[in-house]
């Protein structure tokens, strides 16, 4: 029998593919008035991307690269029972560096990430071993596939802090990025595990911070008896100078709830934050319509789809939260059914969230 915890977990999964799949259409339209013409003033559900677009070729339901290489991750944690850096970079040494050649708009999806097309040069071109093949895209990429080890990990915050900030430092090294994915993945954790996400969000991850259970620097926390003054000991990748990716989300969702802040419509969301790629206009975003829509994983994501600009990434983002406090219970059958392979990818989910249930 599913508990509860195992259907949000499978939730969170299946609302991020389900978030990619529905970019794959509308993505990366910038003009509005372009993506009206193209797909009508209201999208609501699955597209084929129009010719020459960038994941021309794909037909409604399926997975942009983004969403491959997510699925890449489930599997790896299903079949290793947990997060093992080595299998991963053994996977994409294996299963997916071979189909891309450094280029944009190539392999599966068809289209290449910036931060894949670095590591793709490093590892592959130059040889370089893992753990030197980062780059610094300042994007949502690596939070697009760590998602997962956050479900996995969901009641170990410590291990999923440790598995995501490695993970995401493979493709990715800028400490702000690594700081920000991280407090995403475990705020997706808490969400598992039933809290609600708005302005109390951030209150237990920062009980962890304050008792150094987490990576994040606090800097109000008393100094340390024994440790002289003087300048800050050097951290390492994954140690990050402060909690306030943490403590943002709280706000965020504060704003999102309060009745005298509207954003109407509510896709809008995306010209107060901004359209484009950068992390730092992406999680705001899906911050505020997580907080929004709690308990509606369609206007979630449709309000994320339909705000253009880098919607697929705000989908993803928004569909992994929403998914992860509706459960799969929650997610309207018409989205499930017209994903691309749901039953094999909604086994795998469930695979993954069994295995999250033993902690």
């Amino acid at each position: 029998m599913t508990t509860a915890f195992e259907d949000r977990a499978a939730g969170a999964l299946m609302g991020a593919l389900i978030g990619d799949a529905l970019g794959v259409g509308p993505h990366w339209y910038y003009n509005l008035d372009q993506l009206h013409a193209a797909y009508g003033p209201w999208i609501s559900d699955y597209t084929t991307p129009r010719p020459g677009r960038y994941h021309e070729g794909l037909r409604a339901g399926e997975s942009s690269q983004a969403g491959w290489l997510l699925e890449l991750t489930m599997k790896s944690l299903a079949e290793r029972g947990g997060y093992d850096e080595a299998d991963f970079c053994q996977r994409m040494d294996r299963d997916f560096f071979p189909l891309i050649d450094g280029t944009p708009n190539n392999g599966p999806g068809g289209y290449t990430s910036q931060s894949m097309r670095e590591s793709y040069r490093l590892r592959v071109k130059r040889g370089k071993p893992w753990g030197q093949v980062g780059g610094w895209a300042d994007t949502t990429e690596a939070a697009e596939r760590v998602l997962a080890i956050a479900v996995r990990d969901a009641r170990d915050p410590q291990a999923a802090a440790r598995h995501v900030s490695g993970n995401t430092a493979l493709t990715q090294i800028d400490a702000t990025v690594g700081a920000m994915t991280t407090a995403y993945a475990l705020a997706l954790g808490q969400l598992v595990q039933g809290v609600r996400f708005d302005g109390q969000i951030g209150s237990a991850l920062m009980g962890l911070v304050r008792e150094g259970k987490l990576p994040f620097h606090s800097v109000t926390k008393p100094d340390e008896e024994g440790v002289p003054d003087g300048p800050e000991r050097p951290r390492q990748a994954g140690q990050f100078a402060s909690p306030d990716a943490l403590l943002g989300m709280g706000y965020i969702a504060t704003a999102a709830l309060d009745p005298d802040v509207r954003i109407e419509p509510a896709w809008k969301v995306s010209l107060v934050y901004g359209m484009p790629c950068a992390i730092y206009h992406q999680m705001p975003a899906a911050y505020h319509l997580a907080a929004r829509f709690a308990d509606d994983f369609e206007c979630a994501v449709l309000h994320a789809i339909n705000g253009g600009g880098q919607n697929q990434a705000r989908a993803i983002l928004t569909g992994a939260l929403v998914g992860a406090m509706v459960g799969v219970q929650g997610i309207p059958e018409r989205f499930i059914k017209g994903l691309d392979r749901s039953q094999e990818r909604l086994q795998l989910a469930r695979r993954i969230a069994a295995q999250a249930a033993q902690g």
